[in-house]
């Protein structure tokens, strides 16, 4: 177990260059109480120059790709935190790395989370679990790929067979704790074209539950 010290003083802290990288893609970044950015990231046990452990510490969650895809950081009014949603002690750290460790979600309530062996992907690769197909399903990168990726709007091309003309206004209006509910589901065959189905705006905590966290 590293000190909140030592997690956060590192020669070489990753923030100041993602920050602009998110800034220059258009991302939302929540802010988060020095506080609650401190606590994250020793529960976490991630340090500085990571950057899991910059998001955590110095966000309280980010929005980006016109709302699309929500990161978890040090918890905010908009996001819930990181190690709230993977259930960490608020009284002692992680002492071992996780089985999954959930990152964030989509629109649609999707989760995105890093293999730590439970998902069956591998190990350390960013996984998606989607209402199209119920299952968990390799990126075929890591956590730091997918945030280049993300901030370099590459993603588009993965989740096409999940938007529809004109997402991105549809999307943009949604808060962060709301998405978008189809019908016919995703995972029916009545539901496969997602530009002929209906959306409707509920509390994403509701499309959550369906994906579960594992």
């Amino acid at each position: 177990m590293r000190s909140l010290e030592e997690l956060m003083n590192v020669q070489d802290p990753v923030w100041p260059t993602l920050h602009e990288y998110f800034v220059t893609s258009g991302a939302t970044i929540f802010p988060t109480s020095p506080e609650q950015g401190q606590r994250a990231l020793w529960q976490l046990q991630m340090p500085a120059d990571t950057l899991l452990g910059a998001i955590a510490l110095n966000t309280g969650g980010i929005v980006a790709d016109n709302g699309w895809f929500r990161l978890y950081g040090g918890g905010s009014d908009y996001l819930p935190s990181v190690a709230w949603v993977n259930g960490f002690s608020d009284d002692s750290p992680q002492t071992a790395p996780p089985g999954a460790l959930h990152v964030g979600h989509d629109a649609l309530g999707g989760r995105f989370a890093i293999d730590g062996g439970a998902l069956g992907v591998q190990p350390g690769e960013i996984c998606y679990f989607g209402l199209d197909t119920l299952q968990w399903e390799g990126l075929d990168a890591g956590h730091n790929q997918f945030i280049s990726a993300l901030v370099q709007g590459q993603l588009g091309g993965m989740f096409e067979n999940l938007r529809w003309p004109g997402w991105e206004a549809e999307v943009a209006t949604l808060a962060p704790n709301q998405g978008l509910s189809i019908y016919p589901p995703l995972w029916a065959d009545e539901g496969k074209e997602i530009s002929e189905s209906s959306r409707g705006i509920v509390p994403i905590e509701e499309l959550l539950t369906i994906t579960g966290r594992n």
